[in-house]
């Protein structure tokens, strides 16, 4: 019914904003699923295991499992493990995100002394004492990590600060550039992502609310893209940018009629 095989959503300002589902996004997922068509969740957000992630879909009437949700935080933790096993690690983040890189069997450490890489995240806790540890730690010569670089994040009130606040402290403090950023638009989330669903990037639709990360990771991965308009980006946006988005969505509600009608124009 439906051109695409598999559907890679965004969450924070397209599913949901918030604790609040946007209308339509349930009716849309399960019509997906029950075509056949494959749907994954991947987020910048690192302030939640992909477990939480799971039960908060399902609560919003999205029925999810934890093996559907790819986050930052369990993108950093899986490169880490892999090109830099048990290394030791200060992450400027939340216990989430520690928990993420624990589990990984990567040490983490306040010893600016003994960390190799310093990991830059969303922390509503980030003080003096967490930039002087990641400062020290950088000047020592550890390695600049971040999870995501997003400015911001929608909530149902407006925007909050997000992970580029404390990369832009860092790099402020130390003259350091952050070295690699494994959330979107990074090709690592694109080749976890793909991997999951087991499909040829030209199968898939990515849906989400930014240009800069969703809609530019899907077009340098070749998939087709659909901006929605429920988060932070706004249709004005689309003159001052070349990430050309193949849908521009009021929402996730207008997606199915959007990809069918396209199917049959065809």
């Amino acid at each position: 019914m439906f051109p695409y095989q598999g559907y890679i959503f965004d969450l924070d300002g397209t599913v949901y904003r918030g604790e609040t589902v946007i209308p339509g996004a349930p009716q849309a997922i399960s019509e997906l699923r029950q075509d056949g068509c494959q749907v994954i969740f991947v987020s910048n957000q690192p302030v939640q295991r992909r477990q939480a992630y799971a039960e908060k879909l399902t609560r919003l009437g999205i029925p999810t499992s934890p093996e559907e949700v790819i986050n930052a935080s369990f993108v950093m933790a899986q490169y880490l493990a892999q090109e830099m096993p048990g290394a030791t690690v200060y992450a400027v983040g939340e216990p989430p995100l520690l928990e993420q890189l624990a589990a990984a069997n990567l040490h983490l450490s306040k010893d600016p002394g003994e960390v190799e890489v310093v990991v830059a995240s969303f922390d509503r806790t980030f003080d003096f004492y967490k930039l002087n540890v990641a400062f020290q730690a950088l000047r020592r010569g550890a390695r600049f990590f971040a999870t995501n670089a997003d400015a911001t994040y929608p909530v149902e009130q407006g925007e909050l600060p997000h992970a580029g606040a404390v990369i832009g402290a860092l790099e402020g403090c130390t003259g350091r550039r952050v070295e690699l950023v494994v959330g979107k638009p990074s090709s690592l989330m694109v080749e976890m992502t793909l991997e999951r669903l087991r499909l040829p990037a030209e199968d898939c639709l990515i849906v989400g609310d930014r240009l800069e990360t969703d809609i530019l990771m899907g077009q340098r991965a070749g998939m087709a893209t659909a901006l929605v308009l429920t988060g932070v980006t706004r249709r004005e946006d689309l003159a001052r940018t070349a990430a050309q988005p193949d849908y521009v969505l009021r929402s996730i509600a207008e997606l199915l009629t959007a990809v069918h009608a396209e199917k049959y124009d065809k």
